[in-house]
């Protein structure tokens, strides 16, 4: 083991320089990767040295998303404290499924979904539990909203027609959670959304009493914090309300933006989070914890229970259900996702967690202030948000994007809103200074330079 550790340190130390110097790997093209690399498995082991070699070779290959030029995805950089809860949990390899196996570990992640609760105003009887992605905490609440609706349906499966609704420019992984639950995708309603990608709330009931004219049953509003493409925030209040009135299960999709939560100056883009009956966010977004970190919460901790607690008496053989949280979990046996975030949490306090959170923001307005004051670009999203979608002069986005990321400069993707393409800055790495976002424009400026002196 100390050998191995020796040349995990070794392997780290690399790509931290690497990190620093050559903050974007070159791509190796994906039909490549095997000619490329060592990757197939075979009867017979490699020595020690061939291995060393190999892993450090991948490593240092693999795309660096901790760097100071990576803005790809919803998540990026690199908090110490909450690797090193990581790495713990690693060597610890507990599972959360109960108390005996899990020890204090039980009590950390306990620990986290109490504090959350109390920070969104839930009542005492609210829990919640770790997911495996946000995807599947949007699974969860879809599972105990459907059997809320109809508490049969855990036993003899779903017998009629429930239609679910969510924004157009929500994610996608309701299409998927739809199908997994039975109810099908033919039943999503894709409520349309205003100029601000911002789900519309009259829209909403509009399709609620067709549908109920139409003889569904409604039972699920999908509200987002943050969507994918602009960052937008669905108005929480409203459609709240509009589900109460029609006894349907309200959740927000905070997997994006929730850690708002966590911020005096922004907490009121969730207005009205405390009325939902469900919450989930990804502390590996907003908050850097190393992937994954989701988080779910609900209002009656009770619907946890009857969705997902099975019986087991060869695992579930000392404490009580509040420690042996397999009873609340999608899942049975259950890596240890709340060290990290306890870690990063712990150390740095919930202020701290403000100060990370209020920062991306600052940076997404540096980011804006910088295109208004340049004619060359035009700016699609809007404040308040930590997505920022512009257009640099006359360049098609999807190529500018693709050659940035093939000839190793930057890594940044694009989306589109009702029917424009753009490049999307997503400003989450709380380690990146307003001269890394300015920065990353230099870099842009530069590149496109060249480009346009090619397609000459």
């Amino acid at each position: 083991m100390q050998e191995d550790l020796r040349l995990f340190h070794q392997i780290a130390e690399k790509l931290f320089q690497e990190e620093e110097n050559n903050p974007v790997v070159k791509p190796i093209p994906a039909d490549q990767v095997y000619d490329e690399f060592n990757l197939h498995l075979n009867e017979e082991g490699i020595s020690q040295d061939e291995f060393a070699e190999l892993i450090e070779k991948v490593v240092l290959n693999t795309p660096r998303t901790s760097s100071k030029l990576f803005f790809n995805q919803l998540f990026g950089g690199r908090n110490t404290k909450a690797t090193l809860g990581e790495l713990l949990a690693v060597l610890l390899n507990t599972s959360m499924y109960t108390y005996k196996v899990g020890g204090p570990q039980v009590g950390i992640e306990k620990a986290i979904l109490q504090e959350i609760c109390k920070l969104i105003n839930y009542p005492e009887n609210a829990g919640g539990t770790f997911a495996p992605g946000g995807s599947m905490s949007n699974f969860m609440a879809l599972l105990m909203a459907r059997d809320v609706a109809d508490q049969h349906i855990k036993k003899e499966g779903v017998s009629k027609k429930m239609t679910l609704y969510t924004s157009a420019e929500s994610h996608y992984s309701t299409q998927k959670n739809a199908s997994f639950a039975g109810i099908g995708t033919q039943q999503i309603r894709n409520i349309a959304t205003d100029e601000l990608g911002k789900m519309i709330p009259a829209e909403f009931e509009k399709q609620v009493q067709q549908d109920i004219a139409n003889g569904y049953t409604p039972f699920f509003v999908n509200i987002t914090a943050g969507t994918t493409v602009l960052g937008a925030f669905d108005e929480i209040k409203a459609l709240d309300k509009i589900a109460k009135k029609y006894k349907i299960w309200s959740h927000v999709d905070g997997a994006y933006c929730g850690a708002v939560l966590f911020s005096e100056k922004y907490k009121h883009l969730i207005k009205g989070v405390e009325n939902v009956d469900s919450f989930s966010f990804n502390a590996h977004k907003m908050l850097n914890t190393p992937l994954s970190s989701s988080i779910i919460v609900t209002k009656n901790r009770f619907n946890l229970h009857h969705s997902f607690a099975c019986d087991a008496n060869y695992l579930y053989q000392t404490d009580g259900d509040d420690f042996n949280l397999g009873k609340t979990s999608l899942q049975c046996g259950r890596r240890n996702d709340a060290l990290k975030f306890w870690s990063l949490w712990k150390s740095v306090g919930t202020k701290g967690l403000e100060k990370m959170v209020d920062h991306q923001f600052d940076l997404a307005e540096t980011a804006r202030n910088y295109i208004k004051n340049n004619e060359d670009y035009t700016l699609y999203s809007y404040d308040e948000s930590v997505s920022v979608c512009f257009n640099y002069k006359d360049l098609d986005p999807k190529v500018l994007c693709n050659l940035l990321y093939e000839e190793a400069k930057l890594m940044v993707g694009y989306g589109n809103f009702k029917g424009t393409d753009f490049v999307r800055l997503v400003t989450i790495n709380s380690n990146n200074s307003d001269e890394e976002i300015v920065n990353f424009f230099k870099v842009l400026e530069k590149f496109a330079v060249q480009l346009e002196a090619e397609q000459v």
